[in-house]
């Protein structure tokens, strides 16, 4: 299961802050694209140490999928 922590107020999920790849937690920078779909939404982003991912939570069920682009 892939692990993203975010930071939400109104809606789950605002913003992600960091994520879990390979046993280790990455902290984002920034985020380069955010979208929605009728499925979720979605996230690129970058960690501090300039890899590029796309973050996707997929509302039904409730789960995140992390793709390093």
């Amino acid at each position: 299961m892939e692990v993203v922590e975010c930071r939400s107020e109104f809606a789950y999920p605002e913003r992600p802050l960091a994520l879990w790849w390979q046993e280790q937690r990455l902290e984002v920078r920034e985020i380069l694209a955010q979208w929605r779909t009728p499925e979720g939404k979605g996230f690129w982003v970058r960690t501090w140490d300039g890899r590029v991912f796309e973050l996707f939570y997929a509302e039904l069920s409730e789960r995140w999928s992390v793709t390093q682009v």
